[in-house]
This record gives structure tokens, sequence and C-alpha cells, in this order.
């Protein structure tokens, strides 16, 4: 018998697609029911009022529709531009970008209280069926709890290809399940680098150095503890899952007691099956960890302090109302918190065609020209029930948007066979999951702020994805990206359906 050897073939991966409304003039279903509307009532306005106040209508009809088709590059309407900008105004003139708390500040007490979306947040710790304690975090304004899983990926350096198709389809079911998971609200993935302080080192070489070895050994250990930490990065990783507080829609809201118990007989299966993912020990961060994160991340000059401080065996952060900043200011394009400035960015569109498992590697890595980078996926799994109707929807509209022009274009031809295949995969018992990326840039002197935009935008085209910075919402996204488990769709004023509709 003859051996025939194929040649590896490398797994891509794509067909993200972003859900598209059917309509007339390129406007969705709301958008095309305000133009029906508008010219049946114009038409009813000029035969009772007159032909001025018709055209006055329709001029006035017009200049809205015009709000909803105009669009930038990211995709953002002008109706939509224009009502963030009114927002920030309205936001400003209130006072409320600025953010004062500790003795001399407006919070109760002269605690640190957490600002802006995360100021409701009530914070405990609980036990899992392991004995292992868990942070359980509950969102009052939203009827929310989140836990914090921290892992410890290896990274895919010297690892088989084949390892690392493993590694995605495995992730890929571990999505899919959470839409199965009874109350999921939402999942989010925060990787965060960060220079390394070298204080674990330096403590794990002077417990360990022997006092009678050679003077010389000694002094090369002393060299290496001083100079290996200068330039290194430690990466830390984060999943974060938000269950909804009552366990049906239109149900009982669950206390915290009564969600820890059963999150504590599942938190043991869900890290299980997050291993296998690459994701490494997966394990519950508890109330401390938790509190010394969101603390770094609101003033990150803290951060030696307090790994040498967890070395020793102490905290400098004693509770959850003094985890978070002392001071902080929101601008139209960037947000000042204590001792870092912050820009937060947010991803307008997926990568186009295929791509490999390895496109966000450079984006994920640490940068020198970076302090601290944050990047944060958020997902939000849709149950099996709903999925069929979206995806049948999708491809609808997909085709109607084709078949609405006597001559479709190359896009209009490619989003009907792409829905089609998505509306395929789901049939044959694929997950189906809407995905987001936020990305957060953390430096200690603001005038670092044009270099390090660049060098997003550089890692941005490398990973094929099209960031937008949140103008106007920088407070509000950089809260979002840490492991806290919030879900923005639910803070937002304006339905979501109702803004992808228009």
């Amino acid at each position: 018998m003859a051996a025939i050897e194929t040649p590896n073939v490398v797994r891509t991966y794509g067909n993200w697609r972003q859900p598209v409304s059917a309509g007339l003039l390129g406007l969705g279903k709301v958008g095309t029911a305000i133009l029906l509307g508008g010219l049946l009532f114009g038409t009813l306005l000029m035969m009772t009022a007159g032909i001025l106040a018709a055209f006055i209508f329709a001029v006035v009809l017009i200049m809205f529709l015009a709000f909803l088709l105009v669009k930038d590059s990211d995709g953002k309407s002008a109706l939509a531009r224009s009502s963030t900008r009114i927002g920030w105004w309205a936001t400003r003139a209130q006072g409320a970008n600025v953010y004062r708390s500790g003795p001399t500040g407006q919070t109760p007490w002269g605690t640190n209280q957490l600002p802006g979306l995360a100021a409701g947040m009530r914070l405990s710790e609980h036990v899992d069926s392991y004995n292992r304690p868990f942070a359980l975090l509950y969102t009052p304004a939203t009827a929310t709890f989140s836990v914090v899983i921290g892992t410890e990926p290896s990274g895919a350096v010297l690892v088989d290809g084949e390892q690392i198709d493993v590694w995605v389809a495995d992730w890929g079911h571990w999505l899919a399940q959470l839409a199965d998971e009874a109350g999921v609200e939402s999942a989010s993935v925060t990787i965060e680098t960060a220079p390394d302080s070298g204080e674990r080192l330096r403590r794990e070489v002077q417990a360990n150095i022997d006092p009678t070895a050679p003077a010389f050994a000694r002094a090369t250990l002393a060299q290496a503890v001083e100079g290996y930490p200068a330039g290194s990065s430690v990466v830390r990783a984060y999943v974060a899952i938000t269950f909804r507080a009552a366990a049906r829609p239109g149900g009982r809201r669950r206390k915290p007691d009564e969600m820890a118990r059963e999150l504590a007989s599942r938190l043991p299966g869900l890290t299980q099956t997050l291993q296998a993912t690459g994701a490494g020990a997966a394990h519950p961060v508890t109330a401390q960890q938790l509190c010394e994160l969101v603390r770094v991340a609101y003033d990150p000059i803290v951060a030696p302090l307090i790994d040498n401080a967890r070395l020793s065996g102490d905290s400098l952060v004693s509770s959850w109302a003094d985890a978070g900043p002392s001071a902080a200011q929101a601008s139209w394009s960037s947000y000042r918190h204590d001792s870092g400035h912050s820009v937060t960015w947010s991803m307008t569109r997926a990568p186009h065609g295929h791509v490999q498992s390895g496109v966000l590697a450079r984006l994920l890595a640490p940068r020198a020209d970076i302090a601290r980078k944050r990047v944060t996926l958020l997902y939000r799994p849709i149950p099996a029930g709903r999925a069929a109707g979206m995806v049948e929807a999708d491809l609808s509209a997909a085709q109607f948007r084709s078949s609405a022009s006597a001559k479709p274009s190359a896009r209009d031809t490619l989003a009907v066979s792409s829905a089609a295949q998505t509306a395929r995969e789901e049939a044959s018992g694929a997950g189906l999951v809407n995905f987001g990326m936020l990305v957060t840039a953390t430096m200690f002197d603001p005038a670092e702020e044009a270099d390090v935009s660049a060098a997003i935008d550089n890692l941005s085209a490398g990973a094929r994805l099209r960031l937008r910075r949140v103008y106007g919402s920088q407070d509000s996204a950089f809260a979002a990206a840490l492991p806290l488990g919030l879900v923005l769709p639910k803070h937002i004023k304006i339905p979501s359906e109702l803004r992808s509709n228009l």
C-alpha cells in the first residue's frame, strides 16, 4: 500500500456579517416606514393645507432622511454623529464629565467609588463547589451578575498548527455553548499587556539565593534581577461572563445569595471547558484580585506597589469602595484618570475576506511605545430559538437589497451568498454570536497621545480591522473595556434594534 502525502492546508476564518435591515434607498425598516408615512402625510397636507405647507414638510422630511443616508467610512450616519455631539454638549454643560472622589470629593463617606457606568456595581465574594473563592459583581441598573475568570494562555509560540486549529475550534464550541447556558447575557475576553515591575522575580531570587554561594554567582544574580525586568512586559487574560438576574423573561429577579449558590455549581464546568481552548489554567478571580485589577487600571502608577504588597501578603486596596480613581475627567476624545491618560477605540468593521488564526497577534502583543494596552472582545451569544429567525431575516434583507436594483453591485451579490452560507451553517448546528471589540491604550504623559494613536492605527491595519475613537463616551468605553461584565446595549437610552433599523 502506497502512502500519499497531502500538503498542509492552512485553515482560514471569515464570513463575519453585520446584520442589515431591508428597506428602500438604503434605509432600514423604520427609515422606510418614515419615508412612506411622510409621503402619505405630505399628500394629505397638500390636499388640506395647500402646496406651501406640503413643500415645507417635504423639505424637512428630505433633510431628515439625508441625515440617515449620509454615512462616513465607519458606517455612522450624520444623525448618529449629531446626536453624539449634542449628548456630549449636554454632559459637559452639566459637569458630568468631571469626577472627584475621596475625602475632598462628592462621593458618600469619602470613598473612592467607581465612576460612570460602574458606579452602582456591588461586589461580594463566595465559594464554588471546588472550594475556590470567586468574586460576584451585581449591576442593579441592568439586573445582571458577572463572574471573572483569570486565565494563563501560553500563546502560539512553538505550537503546531494542528493544535492551534483545535484550540480555535474548541473556542468556537465554548462560545456556542454559552447560548445554551441558562441566563447568560454576554461574555468578554480582556487581554492586558503592561510593563513588568520585576517584583516577582526579585522576591523569587531573594528567597532562594544561598548566602554561602560564591560572590561572583550572587553578583550575577543581582545584576540579572536589576536588568532583566527593564523593558519586559506581562500579559494577563480575563474572561467575564454576565448572567441575567431573572431566570426567564418576566420572572423573579434573584438576589446575590441565590445567584451565588447557583453559580457555585456551574463555575467548575465553565473553567474546565475553558482550559481546552488554549486558555491555560483557568481560575475564578477573587474579590481582592478584582479590586486590585480595577485600581491599577485607573491609577497605573501604583502597579509596582500593589505587586510588592501582594507578594508580602498585604493589600493596598481594602475594599471595592476604594478601587476607583480619586479624580477623572472625560474629554471628547480621551480620558484622564489619576496618573493615567487613556484613549479607547471601538471596532466598526470586522476583517474582510478570510484571515488566519494569528490575525490579532500583533494587536495583542506588548508594545514598547504603549505603556499599558487592553484589548477586549465583547460577545453576546444568541439563543438557538432566535438565531434561526435572525439568519433568515438577514438572508431576506440581503436578497431584497440585491433585487431592488436592476443592476446589483458586486457587494450586494456577495452579501447574498455570505448570508446564505451563514444560514446553512446555523441550520447545521453552528452557534450565532454578536461580537465587538474595544481597544484601550493608557499612557502616563498626555503628550504621547499622537504617537500612541499612530501605533494603534498601524496595529489595526495589520489586523485588518477598522477602529474608531469612541468620541464623547471615553469614560464609558474605558469602563466597558475592563473585565467587569458591563453590557453596553443595556445602558443606551435608544434601543439598539431601533438604531439598526433606521
